[in-house]
């Protein structure tokens, strides 16, 4: 009995290195899934900021078109009043407004490009600080309202994709190269020029692959002449005396 007890000691101490080092394991990749989706998620919120109206505005509409859920973005509107003693009075109002995503979830490079074509289709249309209605229209369709006073009605840079549009076919119904969008956007600008540059469309996180073009069709051979009908041989003349 004195013999066995340092080998159940070694066994003991052996399966308990091994929990702890399976639960260390298991921790630390936790950690790391976290700590990649937070600052993708970070970084987009702080890209579109001024887009969304807000930082928090943006981490919602991200958050949102990531897991495809709603969004409650908040507009703030300032009013300035002159008073009779002719001091002036200022009243803020918070208006807010649910957006709910036409796509389900998607990954963060198509929740990117989503958002660039929103952004530049409303700034093309001079609209660079849009409001929360705004934004629902570019990205689920809807109608906007100009500064001149005239509407617009919006297709839905999310609507197209839900009806099975690629990124590609989206971006050149709104009237914009993909790759010029996807490129501004990684360089924190906006491409809201239509159709210039004669760029080929590039890849980004996840776009739609671009098609290739069909090839030209080969000609068809000439047909071969026909041969000539060889004469008919002429008839042996008959033996003489025959």
């Amino acid at each position: 009995m004195k013999t066995q007890r340092p080998v159940l000691t070694l066994l003991c101490a052996s399966l308990l290195t091994a929990f702890a080092a399976q639960a260390i394991a298991q921790t630390s990749t936790t950690t790391t899934t976290t700590t990649t989706t937070t600052t993708e998620e970070t970084r987009l919120a702080t890209r579109y900021a001024t887009f969304a109206g807000s930082e928090s505005n943006a981490e919602a509409l991200v958050t949102a078109l990531r897991n495809g859920s709603a969004a409650t973005l908040d507009t703030t509107t300032t009013t300035t009043v002159t008073n009779p003693d002719g001091t002036t009075s200022t009243s803020t109002t918070t208006i807010p407004t649910t957006i709910q995503p036409a796509t389900g979830k998607m990954g963060w490079g198509n929740v990117n490009i989503a958002l660039a074509l929103a952004q530049d289709e409303l700034k093309q249309m001079g609209i660079t600080q849009p409001t929360a209605d705004q934004i629902n229209a570019v990205l689920n369709g809807g109608t906007v309202t100009l500064a001149d006073g005239t509407t617009q009605t919006m297709q839905g840079v999310l609507a197209l994709r839900a009806g099975g549009e690629g990124w590609g076919q989206i971006s050149k119904t709104l009237g914009f190269k993909l790759g010029d969008v996807v490129s501004a956007s990684n360089n924190g600008h906006s491409q809201a020029g239509a159709e210039h540059g004669n760029k080929p469309e590039v890849a980004s996180a996840h776009p739609d692959k671009v098609e290739r073009p069909d090839h030209p069709a080969r000609p068809d051979h000439p047909d071969r002449p026909q041969r000539p009908d060889r004469p008919d041989r002429p008839d042996h003349a008959g033996r003489p005396g025959g």
